[in-house]
């Protein structure tokens, strides 16, 4: 098993309103002298912001905002913007995160050029009821059932005023176009999709009812070994190597206490980031100190961001949904740990890249 080293506690909640309740789920990149920190906040009743703070390496912080970055504005964000991730395509800045009204949870994305004026563009994913995706979803098969254990709405349509559609959670972008193409993965319950677009703009209704029809045929990675088996979501963002792209996402099953969240690793294809290459058939890391296990979400290792510093990758997560922490791993130690472990089921997705 690959060794992997937990660092600590990166950052802790301040008794300012914000976050007086918990910071998790950052989303992190190095850009200029500095690690630049953006991360989940925390008020009372759960109404989450963006907070920022920056690093002077992978663990130390010099600069923390004592006010959000960013903050619900519009209906959609109304209860609270969530769990960010951040990369850099070209020369802007995309930042995305979990929009909630109350009732839906979907993701929308800011961009920016230079972290600290950012415009939101609005949500990036399909508004769609649970009844519209299934019969989308099923036109050409059946889908997993767990499709429909996640996501059925037991006949509840409406909720406080506002139509009840499914939550679509963890969008992450990959670093850089691929054949000239955005892509990015997003997550409905149970497994992890994937999407290509040459501009952003062609995310519309139509798009999305197109793409559902075909939907078995755009999931990228599906709950495979026993740490992951109830469902997955995207983490961090797609790391490029000569390998294939370093997928690091996160892993949940249930047990007798409740569900439990861990780290999981992938290996995909450069050219085709649908075809798998290899998996970890064991959790990268999952809770096991004090602070991992009890907090506001007991049992939980939530990976967000990534920094390669030389050959470690230090891996920043929300433990226990309360506090920031850092986890680190050899780079070509991972990848070689991961090519021992390759795919044997070519034909387990149909790619549609």
């Amino acid at each position: 098993m690959i060794a992997v080293k937990k660092e600590g506690i990166v950052l802790e909640k301040r008794a300012l309103g914000f976050e007086v309740e918990g910071v998790l789920n950052p989303g992190v990149i190095h850009y200029g002298d500095f690690i630049h920190l953006f991360y989940r906040a925390v008020a009372k009743d759960n109404y989450s912001s963006i907070g920022y703070c920056k690093l002077d390496g992978a663990l130390k912080v010099v600069e923390r905002l004592d006010v959000p970055i960013l903050f619900p504005q519009v209906d959609y964000e109304v209860h609270g913007v969530e769990d960010p991730r951040v990369v850099k395509i070209d020369d802007l800045f995309y930042l995305t995160y979990c929009a909630f009204d109350g009732v839906n949870a979907l993701c929308a994305l800011a961009t920016s050029t230079d972290l600290i004026n950012w415009e939101k563009r609005g949500l990036i994913v399909p508004q769609i009821t649970y009844e519209e995706f299934l019969r989308l979803a099923q036109t050409k098969g059946a889908v997993n059932e767990k499709y429909l254990r996640f996501n059925q709405n037991f006949g509840i349509h409406t909720n406080h005023g506002k139509k009840v559609l499914i939550w679509d959670k963890n969008v992450v972008f990959f670093p850089r176009r691929i054949d000239g193409k955005l892509h990015f993965i997003h997550r409905i319950k149970p497994d992890i999709q994937i999407i290509c677009v040459n501009e952003l703009e062609e995310l519309t209704t139509e798009f999305w009812q197109n793409y559902l029809l075909q939907f078995n045929d755009y999931i990228m990675l599906a709950p495979k070994f026993e740490h992951e088996v109830s469902y997955i979501g995207g983490g961090c963002p797609p790391i490029e190597t000569k390998e294939g792209w370093l997928i690091i996402y996160h892993g949940v099953h249930d047990t007798v206490n409740g569900y439990v969240y861990c780290a999981c690793a992938a290996l995909m294809n450069l050219d085709n980031p649908q075809k798998e290459i290899a998996r970890l058939p064991y959790a990268l890391f999952k809770p096991e100190l004090d602070w991992e296990l009890k907090g506001e979400v007991n049992n939980v290792c939530f990976p967000t961001g990534v920094i390669l510093e030389n050959d470690t990758l230090y891996i920043y997560y929300g433990a226990a949904d309360e506090r920031i922490a850092c986890a680190s791993v050899n780079l070509p130690e991972l990848l070689t740990e991961l090519l021992l472990n390759p795919n044997t089921n070519e034909s387990q997705y149909s790619p549609r890249l």
